[in-house]
């Protein structure tokens, strides 16, 4: 079972991205689930919400605690909420900033984790397609780039399916961009000093 905590503010569709993970989990043919977490709903509250893949039934249902895969979509969050909380040792966690990740890493207070942590500036590219900070298109296409969890693909269809017409193409668009993106960082070609990992650069 793999599973994944999305960390965001109010009005960044954390919610949403939950479930359009859960919809690309089914599509690459996974159980999946996702779970809303409410508490304050004001925009610019921290959001919490989770999803979880299985090649057998899920049934449990309470929230993650121990994620395999933390996706953060305003690094504003790395210090109060501590997203690193309960991340498996060789976990994943994407977060959305134009800063590197040595540098999210230690905005986390997180120097001793030996997890993962990729860089993508999903707001950035939101912006440039969609004109509003809603990046969890971006965010979950990282997410793809990163892991064999979900695929490119699926991330733009259910977008697409969600949103039709202008906003789910521009959805998609952004969803390559950051897909195109990750991966030039995991091949050690892009120049944001986006990854690091035990053993990897932290340029």
């Amino acid at each position: 079972m793999r599973q994944v905590r999305i960390h965001g503010r109010g009005g960044q569709g954390v919610v949403t991205a939950a479930e359009m993970l859960a919809r690309a989990g089914f599509l690459a043919g996974h159980e999946a689930q996702a779970i809303p977490s409410f508490g304050s709903e004001r925009t610019g509250a921290p959001v919490v919400a989770y999803c979880r893949f299985a090649d057998v039934p899920l049934r449990t249902r309470e929230p993650v605690l121990a994620p395999d895969v933390v996706l953060v979509q305003d690094p504003t969050l790395l210090a109060p909420v501590q997203p690193f909380s309960g991340l498996a040792r060789d976990g994943l966690m994407i977060v959305n900033t134009t800063a590197d990740a040595p540098t999210a890493r230690a905005e986390a207070g997180a120097a001793h984790n030996y997890a993962t942590v990729i860089t993508v500036p999903a707001t950035t590219i939101t912006m440039s397609h969609l004109g509003r900070p809603k990046p969890a298109a971006a965010m979950l296409a990282a997410y793809a780039a990163a892991s064999d969890d979900i695929t490119l693909d699926a991330v733009q269809r259910v977008f697409r399916e969600r949103f039709p017409g202008a906003v789910g193409e521009a959805n998609a668009a952004a969803a390559a961009d950051a897909y195109g993106y990750v991966r030039a960082e995991l091949a050690g070609t892009a120049g944001g000093g986006g990854l690091t990992a035990a053993g990897t650069r932290e340029s």
